[in-house]
């Protein structure tokens, strides 16, 4: 059985290998993107492994499916990216990661939430010129503040206990409520009474066609004068040129992401030797009050070793007969 792995990193391929090698599997890493000129590097391979920033359109799935491939395994929880309609008519089996470490991306998000608060990126630049002073680097005590968590789930819920044990108050919003953040103290209510009422907005939920641009410029217009917003989970949650002038009016006062609506073509690569194509991207990075990380939140050891443990328990499974973590379409 031919495995052939996109958009591999460094990383990627000690996590992978670190593992006993499933019984007759070939592994092959490729670092190009999956796209519909790179599918031919795909061709024989029975699955193919790809991550989030991977072109799983109709086209490419059509080009995949008829050089052989049977199974997509997914590195990622989310499966906004393959066209599951595509999928199921080309007999194509999806398979995916739903856990691997909620703490990597929770623990990320309290990151975010620190070093905007306390100025961090400007204080280490300063101390490094030799600058000693403190004017501009007044943070606030994050005890009593109010954290405003869209998206419930399994990261959602573990970066809730975190705050709560800042003694933040948490306010939540999700279709489903979950007993373990209720458990916490947390208030659950209309997205739009939680942005109102929040200090810090951190956003954990999935992109679907429901919470595309979920925050736009009705959205922050609600959100209160000089609050703080955070997105480690995906990065058309977010309307980006709205973010841009909340900002520039001073509306919006800080801003963390770890994801970006039009990364795919950015993140995980070395572009520093080239100017900046995105202008939208650019202009961020502009503001002292953002901080923007290049989608590393997943990034520990722990998580890459349950990533890669899970997939090939998944790819193992498949092989057998007996499929487990299989993306179904939804009816």
């Amino acid at each position: 059985m031919r495995i052939v792995f996109f958009s591999t990193q460094v990383y990627d391929k000690e996590s992978f290998l670190a593992f006993p090698r499933l019984q007759n599997a070939e592994f092959i890493f490729q670092q190009p993107k999956l796209t519909v000129d790179t599918a031919v590097l795909a061709d024989g391979a029975e699955v193919v492994c790809a991550f989030i920033n991977d072109d799983l359109s109709a086209p490419v799935l059509e080009k995949l499916a008829a050089n052989g491939t049977k199974l997509i395994a997914l590195r990622s929880a989310g499966y906004n990216h393959i066209d599951l309609e595509a999928a199921q008519r080309l007999n194509l089996a999806v398979v995916r990661v739903p856990s691997y470490s909620p703490h990597a991306i929770a623990e990320h998000t309290v990151a975010l939430i620190l070093a905007l608060n306390r100025h961090l990126t400007r204080a280490y630049n300063r101390t490094r010129e030799g600058d000693f002073s403190l004017r501009g680097l007044t943070g606030f005590d994050l005890v009593n503040k109010t954290v405003g968590v869209v998206g419930t789930g399994q990261i959602g819920a573990t970066f809730a206990r975190i705050m709560a044990g800042f003694g933040c108050k948490i306010l939540a919003y999700d279709p489903y409520p979950n007993p373990q953040v209720t458990a916490l103290g947390a208030s659950y209510l209309e997205l739009d009474t939680l942005l109102a009422q929040s200090h810090i907005v951190s956003l954990h939920c999935p992109l679907s066609p429901e919470t595309h641009h979920l925050i736009n410029a009705s959205s922050l217009s609600r959100m209160q004068q000089g609050s703080m917003l955070i997105n480690t989970s995906r990065g058309a949650l977010v309307d980006t040129p709205a973010v841009i002038e909340a900002l520039k009016r001073g509306h919006l006062g800080y801003l963390g992401l770890d994801v970006y609506e039009e990364e795919a073509d950015l993140f995980f690569e070395d572009l520093s030797d080239f100017p900046l194509q995105d202008d939208v991207l650019a202009r961020l990075l502009t503001f002292p009050n953002v901080i923007i990380t290049a989608h590393q939140a997943f990034l520990t050891r722990e998580a890459l070793d349950a990533i890669a443990g899970t997939t090939l328990a998944n790819i193992d499974a498949w092989a057998a007969g007996r499929p487990q973590n299989l993306v179904r379409l939804e009816t």
